[in-house]
C-alpha cells in the first residue's frame, strides 16, 4: 500500500507541475495578446473567464458525484484509494486553477467595465462568493475522504451536488438578464 501511495503522491506532484506549467503558458499567451493588441484584450479576457468558469463548474458538479460513489466504497479498499486520487487531482489540477483564473479575470472585467456600481453585479458577486464557499467545503471533504474520516452520507452529497447548479443559475441570470 505504501508503494501505491508513493506512486500516487509522485504523480500528484507531476500533475501539479503540469498545472503550474499550464498557468505559466496561459499568462504568457495573455501577455502576448495584450502586447500585440491592447485594445482587443477585453474580449480575450472575457473568453478565458468563461472557459475558466466552465472548467470550475465541471469540477463543482463532478466532485460531489465522486463523493457519492466514494461513500459506498470500503475505507482502505482499492476502489476507495482510486477515488482519493481522482478527487485530489480534480481539485488541485482543474478546480483550484480554474477558480483562481475565474476570480482574477472576473474582477478585472468588473473593474474595466465599471460594473462595481451596478446592483446586478453585487448579486452575482454574492453568488460567486457562495460558490467559493462551497468550493472550500468540497476541499475540506477531499481532505477528510483522504484521511478516511468522511462522516457524510451519500444522500448528503447528492443534495450538495445541486448547490453549485443553483448558484450558477443565479449568477448567469444576473449577468445576462441584469434584472436590477
Amino acid at each position: 500500500m505504501d508503494g501505491q501511495r508513493e506512486v500516487s503522491e509522485g504523480s500528484g506532484r507531476t500533475a501539479a507541475r503540469r498545472a503550474a506549467m499550464a498557468m505559466a503558458v496561459f499568462v504568457a499567451i495573455m501577455g502576448l495578446i495584450f502586447w500585440l493588441n491592447p485594445s482587443g484584450i477585453y474580449l480575450w479576457v472575457k473568453a478565458v473567464h468563461v472557459i475558466a468558469i466552465i472548467a470550475w463548474m465541471a469540477g463543482m458538479l463532478y466532485l460531489p458525484r465522486l463523493f457519492v460513489y466514494h461513500c459506498e466504497a470500503k475505507p482502505g479498499s482499492e476502489q476507495s484509494e482510486t477515488f482519493k486520487i481522482m478527487e485530489r487531482r480534480l481539485l488541485r489540477v482543474i478546480m483550484n486553477p480554474a477558480m483562481i483564473i475565474a476570480w482574477a479575470l472576473g474582477l478585472w472585467l468588473a473593474w474595466s467595465g465599471g460594473y462595481f456600481l451596478e446592483p446586478w453585479f453585487w448579486g452575482k458577486f454574492l453568488a460567486v462568493v457562495a460558490m467559493s464557499g462551497v468550493h472550500g467545503s468540497f476541499s475540506k471533504a477531499v481532505r477528510l475522504f483522504a484521511e478516511d474520516r468522511n462522516r457524510r452520507s451519500a444522500r448528503y452529497w447528492r443534495i450538495m451536488n445541486e448547490v453549485p447548479t443553483v448558484l450558477m443559475i443565479a449568477a448567469v441570470v444576473l449577468v445576462i438578464v441584469k434584472p436590477f
